[in-house]
């Protein structure tokens, strides 16, 4: 679905052709130099489960018109008018990587419109270093495979995984070329900002983090203060799965966020 939103046009992938906004609603945000075809594999499972599915592309991204968005705080404002243009009085909201730190700030700005939190490859904070800093910086194309290799396991690397003779990982990497423009910008966003752990505790609602077990980017040790500062916090670990886990495991990322939203 098209939106416009500030003036400008916002793509929106939705789990059906319509929805009904007396059904729970569930907001689903991308991290750095992606789009809503992140979420590609996981969104048809919680269609079927009788749930209103969103998933935008942020400004500057995707089919999105704009710039991209220079803050996670700017971000989380961002998501909470998109829920008021969408028309919804509640949502719950889900984010990967950046996104989750974008839904985190979203969800302590928003009181009891957001229902309920899942954060995937999540931690507070997310340093990057400065060599994939610059690297994105300088040559984009560069750190998109850099990105893509350290997202994944090296046994879904070796084995393709994607099913029906797709290359898994290349799912991952054509997403990310086709926003490689975002990527720079997005990983600074990440290592900018300060406000994870403060902006936690004001979380109120039920939070889930969803966390590959063989994650290189943020990996478990890294949750961990955020899980202990959130009030409400529940934790489900996938086993072989890096942080790209929407691609490596769609079932249990769905299975997973379908038991917060139960």
């Amino acid at each position: 679905m098209k939106l416009s939103l500030a003036g400008q046009a916002i793509h929106i992938a939705t789990g059906r052709p319509d929805f009904d906004p007396s059904q729970p609603s569930l907001i689903l945000v991308h991290g750095a130099a992606n789009d809503c075809n992140a979420w590609r594999d996981v969104m048809p499972m919680l269609a079927t489960a009788r749930f209103n599915v969103f998933a935008p592309d942020l400004p500057g991204h995707g089919m999105s018109s704009g710039v991209a968005l220079t803050s996670i705080e700017a971000i989380s404002d961002w998501l909470l008018t998109l829920i008021d243009a969408l028309g919804l009085q509640q949502a719950a909201l889900a984010g990967h990587s950046m996104g989750s730190l974008a839904v985190l700030e979203a969800a302590a700005k928003g009181g009891k419109r957001i229902t309920q939190l899942a954060l995937l490859g999540a931690a507070v904070p997310m340093p990057v270093s400065g060599q994939l800093l610059e690297t994105a910086s300088r040559q984009p194309d560069e750190a998109c495979k850099m990105v893509t290799t350290w997202s994944h396991t090296p046994t879904f690397f070796l084995s393709g995984g994607g099913g029906h003779g797709v290359w898994g990982p290349g799912k991952t990497l054509a997403v990310m070329r086709r926003n490689s423009g975002t990527l720079a910008g997005d990983l600074a966003n990440c290592n900018n900002y300060q406000h994870g752990l403060a902006a936690a505790a004001l979380v109120a609602c039920p939070s889930l983090l969803i966390l590959g077990k063989r994650d290189r980017m943020t990996p478990l040790r890294a949750a961990q203060p955020l899980q202990d500062a959130l009030q409400n916090a529940g934790r489900t670990e996938i086993a072989d799965c890096g942080h790209a886990m929407m691609v490596e495991r769609p079932r249990e990322v769905a299975a997973a966020l379908l038991s917060l939203l139960a």
